[in-house]
């Protein structure tokens, strides 16, 4: 299984800084990328720092991937969770309305869900979410599908009863290579926000 991989013109608003693209091999523990890691157009000190609610103002996060989705995690991931005939059998799948074998929409919201993570949420002072707005699967996905993940933000709000946090609401939409939209998300997730703004604030 590949790992996700940043796209070379992603850019977390407002923190968009231009320059040379950094590569760093990928190690990941039985990852069989053949490509690297690029942690470009962010000064190494971006990586390191931990994403409050005022680095989300509305518009883009970021543009993540590709990952490459096999025909063997499609059929694990349907043997233990989505057991369906269109999942797992090929002949049941080529006659159902899905016209072929298709991965569970489940297993292609928990791609989505880690490419999140490994793009942004993995370094953001996220405190859970309460859960999803919209979900929509427009097309199957496929054995051998290459994915990207736009990352919108589409809200960001202070929380009325915990001004100390903040209410950020995403919208992924996951395409394959041929740029067909397989899933729309949209869900908030609950951000800290800065120590010295929330607490005056509280006060």
């Amino acid at each position: 299984m590949s790992c996700v991989e940043f796209s070379a013109d992603t850019a977390f608003a407002p923190n968009v800084i231009p320059g040379p693209t950094e590569h760093e091999p990928c190690r990941r523990a039985g990852c069989d990328c053949p490509k690297v890691r690029p942690e470009s157009g962010f000064l190494p000190q971006l990586f390191n720092m931990t994403l409050s609610f005022e680095d989300f103002p509305t518009g883009r996060v970021g543009t993540f991937g590709p990952r490459h989705v096999t025909r063997e995690e499609i059929l694990a991931f349907a043997t233990e969770f989505d057991p369906q005939p269109m999942h797992l059998d090929e002949e049941a799948a080529g006659r159902s309305m899905l016209n072929g074998l298709a991965g569970s929409g489940w297993h292609l919201c928990a791609i989505i869900m880690r490419m999140m993570f490994d793009g942004f949420i993995g370094r953001t002072a996220s405190l859970g979410s309460p859960g999803v707005n919209e979900l929509r699967w427009l097309a199957p996905l496929r054995p051998g599908d290459d994915l990207m993940l736009d990352v919108d933000v589409v809200e960001a709000r202070i929380s009325k009863s915990r001004p100390e946090t903040g209410i950020v609401t995403f919208k992924a939409v996951a395409r394959n290579a041929a740029g067909q939209i397989l899933c729309e998300m949209v869900s908030p997730i609950i951000v800290s926000r800065r120590g010295p703004v929330a607490a005056e604030e509280v006060r």
